[in-house]
């Protein structure tokens, strides 16, 4: 007999809409259909926002630009959200959920030719990021899901405090030495670029 339609609840999660349910794994236990499709939808949201810093790291490797201390960010970024979304995937099977496979969106990086606006496009989407994340937190304590909500502040939660500060932190910067959101790049960023243990995080 198959898993009964949960009414959708109006929510900003990214919801898998054709999320085929696991209602017949064995290890499903405690796992509503409704965290399920949630992690199934946010994890395609982690890995579209792996692509888009990843192509925010290609730019600055450009020899008009030129900030190889800029877009070794931008990647080290990327593959640390490429782990995150594997470690939601893995949860994901562990609950014995399904991730169903989905287009992965394109950047949409393709006018960015400054570090101002490519840091505002990483704080935007780490926002976004946090917001989900903490109505995903919500909803699991909800549906009397406490293992999905813990793991979701442990693991995805309290990291993106610190990167939220980071970037904002950067921002700061980036303005205060005169970076600007056009392609006349000056000494601000430079300076930027320079500023190697400012683009680190643990």
């Amino acid at each position: 007999m198959s898993e009964p339609r949960v009414k959708r609840i109006k929510t900003c999660l990214l919801l898998c809409k054709t999320h085929v349910s696991s209602a017949e794994s064995q290890v499903k236990q405690n796992f509503p259909r409704v965290v399920e499709e949630s992690l199934c939808g946010v994890s395609t949201l982690l890995l579209e926002v792996s692509y888009k810093l990843e192509a925010l790291g290609r730019i600055f490797e450009q020899s008009n630009l030129a900030l190889p201390r800029v877009a070794a960010y931008f990647h080290q970024e990327s593959v640390k959200e490429q782990e995150r979304a594997e470690v939601m995937l893995q949860y994901l099977s562990q609950r014995g959920g399904k991730y169903c496979n989905k287009n992965i969106q394109r950047p949409g990086t393709e006018q960015v030719c400054a570090v101002l606006p490519a840091l505002e496009i990483m704080l935007n989407q780490w926002k976004e990021e946090m917001s989900v994340m903490l109505e995903i937190n919500h909803l699991a304590h909800e549906h009397d899901d406490p293992h999905t909500a813990s793991v979701i502040k442990s693991q995805f939660i309290e990291p993106l405090v610190q990167k939220v500060k980071l970037v904002g932190d950067l921002l700061t910067n980036a303005r205060r030495v005169g970076c600007t959101d056009d392609s006349a790049a000056g000494f601000g960023e430079f300076l930027i670029d320079q500023l190697q243990e400012n683009l680190t995080i643990a």
